[in-house]
């Protein structure tokens, strides 16, 4: 069987070792000179099953417009004229409501902490290193922050996730290079969720599917789907056709170019993040773990001797520029928290374009044209659900049947879509 992988992201390297586990012949394809290079380069590191959740929440409509006029804003709204904006704000009001919000997080979660056992996996099994670190801890600034995280930890124990709500010297404790000049009103303690560098682990598990046969082709643009007798039989590069008895399109918020002129319209927005890495100072103590702080909506993430900052989540246009005011409260935050750790002013910044579907769920699995399959639209959580997915995919490819429930996660809950 062959199989030509679309997008060389986390989520496309990933399906493309399972299958190659799978003894499958698979090509990944993809227009960067290597693996990992977009969405997946700059995130936050952050692999947390038990915060998993829908952008789409009750009151993130209201929140949204409180914050367009101040300057640190964790969610910035810059219209465009696009009509598929439009559309997916649409459908994203609609899905801001207490009983969807938690049908799409329990979905999230479900694959979130699949995906999670089969990384440990595929740990042990390859002795991979990605700066990885243990725990995850929620720095809650201020009361209303404490109060606002209590539907949260109540879901988080109703399904059997360990956390713990720790008071601010608890979690002074627990970071000591925690500046104690910041307000800290207390934080949420994640043990079991953790982090590491996507980048350097999709580069190691390239490797080891290249040594079970997968092939790279790299720097090379897929121009189009090749149709053929009602079938999707390969991918056009160039002038020439590559054929194929499968095609897995994983190629984040640019899939949308390629699946509407086949008939395949998703409701996907590229909701744009933005990151800082930075070198920590000799003997400075920064995090022992990922840190969220929460009234930013802000990750701080250790990877060996540098922090990762990312945040922000933009709805514009589809420009990926650079803008100083995300980059700013990036720094910011950072600074509050661990004001000497660095010289934030040599920070380099990247921003990326997070695959966003407007319930929050990712879309994978077969479409209804034969021979074309889906792994894509992960959002802001492509890492943590990267090595679940690729597994379902893998599975639904070589006609087995997959190890978790895949209701609500296949294009089944958009019917209107072939």
């Amino acid at each position: 069987m062959r199989v030509i992988v679309v997008g060389a992201g986390i989520i496309g390297v990933t399906t493309a070792y399972e299958l190659a586990a799978d003894g499958v012949s698979v090509a990944v394809v993809d227009r960067r000179t290597g693996v990992a290079q977009e969405t997946s380069f700059g995130n936050a590191g952050v692999i947390a099953p038990g915060y998993v959740t829908p952008w789409a929440a009750p009151g993130m409509p209201g929140k949204v417009l409180s914050y367009l006029f101040k300057p640190n804003a964790p969610v910035v709204f810059r219209p465009s004229l696009e009509p598929r904006l439009w559309r997916w704000l649409v459908a994203w009001l609609g899905e801001c409501r207490a009983e969807r919000w938690r049908t799409n997080k329990l979905r999230m979660q479900r694959l979130a902490f699949y995906s999670r056992d089969r990384l440990h996996l595929l740990r042990a099994r390859h002795g991979l290193q990605y700066e990885q670190s243990q725990g995850y801890l929620q720095l809650l600034r201020s009361d209303k922050d404490l109060a606002m995280v209590g539907p949260a930890r109540a879901l988080l124990e109703e399904n059997g996730v360990p956390c713990q709500l720790l008071d601010a010297q608890a979690c002074r404790t627990l970071e000591p290079g925690l500046s104690p000049l910041t307000p800290l009103a207390g934080g949420l303690h994640l043990p079991e969720d953790e982090s590491g560098n996507c980048p350097v682990f999709a580069a190691a598990l390239r490797r080891d599917a290249e040594a079970l046969g997968a092939r790279f082709r790299l720097d090379v643009l897929v121009h189009s789907l090749v149709v053929e007798g009602g079938r999707v039989i390969g991918v056009r590069i160039g002038r020439d056709l590559y054929k194929a008895d499968a095609v897995i399109v994983c190629a984040g918020a640019d899939s949308v170019a390629l699946l509407d002129p086949v008939g395949v319209k998703l409701p996907i927005w590229p909701v744009k993040g933005y990151a800082a890495t930075v070198t920590l100072k000799p003997d400075a103590i920064g995090p022992g773990r990922a840190l969220m702080d929460e009234a930013y909506k802000t990750a701080i993430t250790p990877f060996g001797n540098r922090l990762r900052i990312a945040g922000t989540a933009e709805i514009s246009d589809r420009a990926l520029t650079l803008r100083e005011a995300p980059l700013r409260t990036l720094i910011k935050v950072a600074g509050d928290w661990f004001p000497a750790a660095a010289r934030w002013s040599e920070a380099q910044y990247w921003v990326g374009a997070r695959p966003m579907l407007p319930d929050g769920p990712p879309l994978l699995g077969a479409t209804a044209l034969p021979g074309l399959f889906l792994n894509l639209g992960h959002g802001s959580t492509g890492w943590a659900m990267a090595c679940g997915s690729a597994r379902v995919l893998a599975d639904l490819v070589t006609g087995k049947t997959p190890q978790i429930d895949l209701d609500g996660l296949t294009l089944q809950r958009y019917r209107r879509l072939p």
